[in-house]
């Protein structure tokens, strides 16, 4: 069974929502985007926190939204949902926590119990049954939720940003149990999240939305090879820009900075053209017999990212090159250091508009 849902939401400060997904049953889709793009909208619709303006949700032949007639209430849609910051009831137990949904669809109190003392088995938190929520740490409450979000069997599960309240060693370990269990799921499963690598790790393919719209999907190693928008550039951590190719020649926009580069692959019409941070060499003069590709820049801002220093420069085009430290030293990188950056021809990528 697909879940379709063709999700428009008008808001009255004048925000649009316009998005079509599909979920096939087993899959992991998530839903990427910068803040105010419409994540949090979209899947409050699918939870029926939102009902639509128009369009429709649909799972199968059930069909849970669709204006003006249809209007199936959050209560009684078969779903599961995963917050950002959980909600657990911190009156409950663990246990309790997790035997809420099953209860309150009229599962008896004995049976309820024992299905979630189930799940609590199956995240790793047999022996924390009686735990209230304060007790627990951040990774243990993000099990519970997700426990409970899949103790009663939903054909939609929702994530909303569910490893973004741990701190950077929980959320390794985090996001690698979670993977298993979305594994074993076999409903539908719609994460949300800013975060590149979430969904790279957990998802089958990617939804990039912004400012409402659909701007790209696709297969996570698709979306990060060919970015379409300066957004998912910046995601997957790639220079691109667009242009127009004569041959081996790629001249860019002016909106991208304008200037020129050459590519190891004759092409004709509009293109992106895309290359790693890493691709960028740096040299204090045009370098004689070097890169094929070599003009002026400015640097602007030096930064430490991972394990390497990222450079912004000011060109044409502007340009992120990632460097070692011993490379920011010998070149006293600074902002206002004059430089010329170089790419090979064979590093960049080249792929339609």
């Amino acid at each position: 069974m697909t879940l379709h849902a063709n999700l428009v939401v008008a808001r009255a400060a004048g925000f649009r929502l316009a998005a079509d997904l599909t979920i096939e049953p087993g899959q992991v889709v998530a839903l990427l985007g910068p803040n105010g793009a419409g994540k949090t909208t979209a899947l409050r619709a699918l939870a029926g926190l939102v009902p639509l303006t128009a369009g429709a949700v649909r799972l199968d032949d059930d069909t849970w939204d669709e204006p003006p007639g249809v209007f199936v209430p959050t209560e009684h849609r078969p779903l599961g949902v995963v917050f950002q910051d959980y909600l657990l009831f911190n009156h409950m137990t663990a246990l309790d926590n997790v035997a809420f949904g099953l209860r309150a669809r009229g599962t008896d109190r004995v049976a309820a119990r024992a299905t979630a003392r189930l799940w609590l088995d199956k995240v790793g938190l047999g022996d924390h049954t009686d735990a209230k929520p304060r007790a627990l740490s951040g990774g243990q409450a993000q099990r519970v939720a997700l426990a409970r979000a899949l103790a009663t069997d939903p054909r939609l599960l929702l994530l909303d940003e569910p490893l973004a309240a741990l701190d950077a060693s929980t959320r390794v370990h985090i996001r690698a149990e979670l993977g298993r269990h979305l594994a074993d799921y076999g409903g539908h499963t719609l994460l949300v999240t800013h975060d590149p690598l979430d969904a790279m790790v957990l998802a089958d393919h990617l939804v990039i939305i912004e400012h409402g719209a659909v701007v790209q999907q696709g297969p996570p190693a698709r979306v990060a090879r060919q970015p379409r928008t300066d957004y998912v550039a910046q995601l997957v951590g790639l220079n691109l820009y667009r242009g127009a190719a004569g041959d081996t020649v790629v001249t860019l926009d002016a909106g991208a900075g304008g200037g020129e580069l050459t590519i190891a692959e004759p092409a004709t019409g509009p293109v992106h053209v895309a290359f790693p941070p890493t691709a960028v060499s740096l040299h204090p003069e045009p370098p004689a017999g070097g890169p094929r590709n070599c003009w002026p820049v400015t640097v602007t801002h030096v930064e430490q990212h991972a394990h390497t220093v990222r450079v912004r420069l000011d060109g044409a085009p502007p340009v992120l090159a990632d460097v070692t430290p011993a490379t920011v030293a010998e070149l006293h990188l600074r902002p206002g250091t004059p430089l010329w950056a170089g790419v090979k021809a064979t590093e960049i990528t080249t792929y339609p508009s």
